[in-house]
């Protein structure tokens, strides 16, 4: 483990450097304001508030490693390396200054600009709302050659903070156990979550070490499971990390940093073969997935400079029409990353950057640090232009398509795809679409709805896979055109070609219904591939689920019972005792509309499944290597994760 840097900042981290800036009354009762939710994503968020300290330390240059351990009993512990949390008496409070962080909402050195110049974390709450949703929490203290200690049941101290011993090493390390009370829905930690997100902050953060493990799995050897994450080249790693699975067009990637008007920016991108684009952007260590300043400045950047650049070089001159602002990010991979003091968040889940003079540093920095790439690389330009004008070209195919389904979408009712039984209900809120996989499950469908407010839309063998296809490709087929015109989404604005309106969508909720087999499992991804790569605004809304039908029907004489797992059918079976007969569901088809309606439909007693997307990177990363041309990744995936595949013979 490398010692950690010198402190190097003129200014003393002490009790005085910590602001309490309010009570922290309201986190108990209403925990979701501080974490999201109390479901998973909320469990995991807690882990992350405490990291961002660490990150924090990191970031001002104090730290170099942090340990992220999951427990035996799903308990976490961090460590880090950094400065130790200052013990000291806070004036104001009158407590230590531990103690102040530990219990006040919104304390912490992040809100003095002398302790930090930026910091992490989105909600800004800290480890006191980590402490505050903890049935127990203690934290420990490396400070000063001492070791001090203070331990908190649901936020509140069991003792003053006090000296344990003495140490030659520095840091901080926090071990909490989430509330049952409050997290009610599980309290298992995910370890391919945190080690997501763990990964991802490596990255961002090149040069720091973390290390993430996880007790609950001992390997043979007797150590447990376990990964480190580190990156010298930061976000230049990431992208070859992200794209491993799709074919780049150049040999390296463009990476370059600086700083413009006082906001740092950092910012790797490459080009390849596919015709998405995939744009992550940071704040702060923060994925900000609904975009903002940043984003529209580094599109403003780079359509410029390379439109300037393709002018300049000729390429363009027996070109019939205009470039847009979409054909030069066509096939494009891009990670942006920028340091902002005071970053304002707006947009639905408060992940959109506002900050204005962003923007202007963004494209100032990318204009001239892409300027002098392109000028250095002259072939790799030469390719990056190639694409852009293919890209136009597709883009004037894919209009002509584009207008058709926009046509479609924008007629009356009789305007519908001829296949989708609609309801009765006029109210989008109330309403709900199945797309079934098939005709013989769409009839069994129709019959079993409840046709007031559920609509039924039947679709025909496997849709496209959009992973692989040209953009007019996907708006020229048949099933994709009926999905589009059936919701009433529009696509295409001037300013974005991709942009999905979402004001005409006539269903709240879209459930996503196939058979509980491997043809199923693959249909249900080849969909869900194309609303994340075509409606991801849909995903970010809520509005996409996934019915679950049931695996098994269970009889024994009058007594019948449905089973959604092997292990629930094993149970139902010693329950009901000899004799129990077994039906496995294949398919929809298999069931009558009442037992279709029963298990999958009927609202009262039906289990769906919020899609939702928790990492846009991964997210991204996983679908072009389940959807995509590269096949070992994708063996490689599915033999670590057969362990949770329903395989059929």
């Amino acid at each position: 483990m490398s010692e950690p840097k010198e402190e190097f900042n003129k200014h003393n981290y002490s009790a005085d450097s910590i602001q309490a800036l309010e009570g922290m009354e309201h986190v108990r009762m209403r925990p979701s304001m501080y974490i999201g939710d109390v479901g998973t994503r909320g469990l995991h968020h807690l882990v992350y508030e405490v990291v961002d300290n660490s990150i924090d330390e990191a970031l001002a240059g104090h730290c170099n490693n942090i340990t992220v351990t999951i427990n035996e009993d799903n308990s976490i512990t961090t460590e880090d390396d950094g400065r130790g949390i200052p013990v000291d008496l806070h004036k104001k409070e009158g407590v230590s200054a531990l103690e102040v962080v530990m219990t006040k909402i919104g304390a912490g050195g992040k809100f003095d600009k002398d302790s930090y110049k930026v910091s992490g974390g989105l909600h800004g709450v800290g480890v006191s709302c980590v402490n505050a949703l903890s049935e127990h929490l203690r934290a420990t203290v490396y400070r000063g050659g001492k070791v001090w200690e203070q331990e908190y049941e649901r936020g509140k101290p069991l003792y003053p903070v006090k000296q344990i011993g003495e140490t030659d090493k520095r840091g901080t390390t926090v071990t909490f156990k989430p509330d049952s009370t409050i997290f009610t829905q599980t309290l298992e930690y995910s370890y391919d979550t945190l080690a997501s997100r763990l990964r991802e902050l490596a990255y961002l953060n090149k040069g720091i070490t973390v290390h993430l493990v996880d007790k609950r799995s001992k390997k043979d050897d007797g150590t447990f499971e376990g990964e480190t994450f580190h990156s010298e080249e930061g976000l230049k790693e990431f992208i070859r990390f992200l794209d491993g699975n799709r074919e780049p067009l150049m040999k390296d990637v463009i990476a370059f940093e600086g700083e413009k008007n006082g906001v740092p920016v950092e910012v790797a991108m490459v080009y390849n073969t596919s015709y998405a684009e995939n744009l992550h952007s940071y704040v702060n260590n923060i994925n900000t997935h609904e975009g903002g300043t940043h984003l529209s400045g580094f599109r403003r950047g780079l359509t410029m400079t390379l439109k300037k650049y393709a002018d300049e070089s000729g390429l363009l001159k027996n070109l019939k029409f205009e470039i847009a602002g979409d054909d030069f990010r066509e096939g494009l991979t891009a990670i942006i990353s920028v340091k902002v003091q005071e970053p304002q968040f707006e947009g639905q889940t408060k992940t959109k950057l506002g900050n204005r003079e962003v923007s202007a540093s963004v494209s100032q920095a990318v204009s001239e640090m892409l300027t002098d790439y392109l000028e250095e690389h002259p072939d790799d330009a030469k390719i990056i232009v190639q694409k852009v004008i293919l890209a136009a070209q597709a883009r004037h195919a894919a209009q002509k398509a584009r207008e058709m389904v926009q046509r479609k979408t924008v007629m009356s009712i009789g305007g519908l795809p001829g296949k989708l039984s609609d309801c009765s209900e006029q109210d989008p809120a109330k309403c709900e679409v199945f797309l079934v996989e098939g005709d013989s499950a769409g009839g069994t469908a129709k019959q079993g709805r409840d046709r007031a407010f559920q609509a039924i839309l039947p679709l025909r063998g496997k849709i496209l896979n959009v992973e692989k296809a040209m953009t007019h490709k996907v708006f020229e087929n048949e099933e994709i055109k009926n999905i589009f015109t059936a919701l009433g989404v529009t696509i295409g604005t001037e300013e974005d070609s991709k942009a999905l309106n979402l004001s005409k969508l006539r269903y709240h909720k879209v459930v996503i219904m196939c058979d509980a087999d491997i043809d199923g499992s693959h249909i249900a991804t080849l969909i869900l591939t194309f609303f994340f790569r075509y409606m991801k605004e849909l995903i970010e809304a809520g509005h996409i689920y996934i019915a679950t039908p049931p695996l098994y029907l269970i009889r024994k004489g009058a007594k019948k019972q449905y089973a959604w797992s092997d292990k629930e059918r094993d149970e139902i079976i010693e329950d009901f005792g000899d004799g129990a007969k077994i039906q496995r569901y294949k398919g929809l088809g298999e069931m009558n509309a009442e037992q279709l309606w029963d298990t999958t439909m009927n609202p009262e007693f039906r289990t769906m499944r919020l899609v939702q997307i928790d990492n846009g990177t991964e997210a991204d990363r996983i679908f072009s290597m389940l959807m995509g041309d590269e096949v070992p990744p994708r063996r490689e995936f599915i033999e670590k994760n057969a362990i949770y595949a329903n395989i059929d013979a």
